[in-house]
């Protein structure tokens, strides 16, 4: 797996900054695009950040934080090679990589505890896409110009 990347905007700082080190323990290549304090902010930067660098090959996945997810998942959505799925349980982070090819984490960053936000982000980065019937349904996801 290339690097991943991470976002958040100053709800999710907190969050981000575990992740981050909790992955870097882990041997992961992390690549950080903001925001980098708890300064008040604007998701739709550091979310547009994020995307940007997964349409240019530069991560392969991406997690980001927000207070309630909510926002940073709808701007990372934007983009048409982002997938990205608001997820507070575990299982819900296999279901989006087996099923949506999920490639973008999302994570509220006010409703979830940290120990909870690890579990996901195990899920998330070691569960496979199974392709077959879904292999379709994802491919119908991007607007079609």
């Amino acid at each position: 797996m290339k690097s991943i990347g991470l976002a958040s905007d100053h709800a999710g700082f907190q969050l981000k900054e575990h992740i981050k080190k909790y992955l870097s323990g882990k041997g992961y290549e992390l690549q950080d695009y903001g925001t980098y304090n708890e300064e008040s902010c604007d998701y739709p930067d550091f979310g547009h950040a994020l995307a940007n660098a997964i349409e240019k090959g530069e991560v392969s996945r991406g997690i980001a934080v927000c207070g309630s997810g909510e926002g940073i998942t709808i701007t990372l959505n934007k983009h048409q090679m982002v997938r990205a799925a608001l997820v507070w349980a575990p299982e819900i982070a296999k279901l989006s990589r087996q099923h949506n090819d999920a490639n973008v984490l999302s994570l509220p960053g006010r409703f979830i505890d940290k120990h909870t936000a690890e579990e996901c982000v195990d899920a998330f980065l070691t569960t496979e896409f199974e392709g077959g019937r879904h292999e379709a349904r994802v491919k119908k996801i991007p607007v079609k110009p």
